[in-house]
């Protein structure tokens, strides 16, 4: 049973149960699935439903139309100013611009990564507990090219999954990764033919669901408390947001703007002039 999460004509966010599995598409395929501020509240929606859903036990989170997601929509954002810019405090809230990257879930979620799954599309990456990835699959923190901040997470999980010298690489360089070198990074869990993300990341999902629960989430739980417990990954996730948040009126709305004027576009690191469209 397949349905659709929106306030609005557009289904941006598409669910659908297959047995115990909680699948969760996003579904803006003419923008690489890059998420805006709808995208994101619908985001939030169906990973609350699959909280709450008892028989629900792994999801899979993945894009639509042969992408990811390309982060945040960078358009919504050229957009913005400092008077119609809204702070949400992450102290008394769990929604980050991304949707549900500060919520921390109950039951395993798998990433099925396919085409680009940059700047805040790596970052819901980095949410899911494995992620499957195509070889033709590109990470990377796209955003540095235009002052964008990491704010849903990638500063604070992506150390704790490849290790500080190889997370400053990624964060500092904004260099593209691609399926082998992530899969020895350990940043892919594990690397599939292209097209094949999905239907791998939804068997494993069954399978997961097919083990006694109980004993699974318990040392699920005390895996990630061991990295970091409950209280320290919520103050790490804080210290993120607002310390970047600041920078979105200094530098990422006018990086934005440079983005829809056509600079950078396609991965181009030359940022000097527009990129052929």
């Amino acid at each position: 049973m397949s349905s659709s999460i929106s306030s609005t004509s557009e289904n941006l966010i598409e669910t659908e149960k297959i047995g115990n599995v909680f699948m969760i598409g996003i579904n803006r395929p003419k923008h690489r699935n890059a998420v805006n501020p709808e995208t994101a509240q619908q985001l939030i929606k169906a990973f609350k439903q699959f909280e709450a859903d008892k028989d629900s036990l792994v999801a899979v989170l993945h894009g639509k139309g042969g992408n990811f997601c390309a982060g945040f929509d960078l358009k919504a954002l050229s957009q913005l100013d400092n008077t119609n810019f809204s702070l949400k405090d992450p102290k008394s809230s769990d929604e980050a611009p991304m949707g549900p990257s500060r919520m921390l879930f109950s039951k395993p979620v798998i990433g099925a990564i396919s085409g680009y799954a940059v700047a805040g599309g790596m970052e819901l990456a980095l949410l899911c507990d494995l992620r499957i990835m195509e070889e033709s699959a590109v990470m990377g923190v796209f955003c540095r090219r235009f002052g964008v901040p990491l704010i849903d997470g990638g500063t604070v999980r992506l150390p704790q999954l490849i290790g500080l010298s190889r997370a400053m690489d990624l964060i500092l360089t904004g260099r593209p990764i691609r399926g082998k070198e992530a899969l020895e990074f350990g940043l892919a869990n594990q690397l599939v033919a292209t097209g094949t993300a999905l239907g791998r990341a939804c068997q494993l999902a069954s399978n997961i669901a097919q083990f006694p629960q109980e004993c699974m989430l318990t040392d699920r739980r005390s895996v990630y408390n061991s990295v970091y417990n409950s209280s320290s990954i919520k103050n790490a996730l804080q210290f993120e947001y607002v310390e970047g948040i600041k920078v979105i009126s200094t530098e990422s709305i006018a990086g934005a703007q440079k983005f829809t004027s056509g600079i950078g576009k396609h991965g181009s690191f030359i940022l000097g002039k527009p990129s052929k469209l």
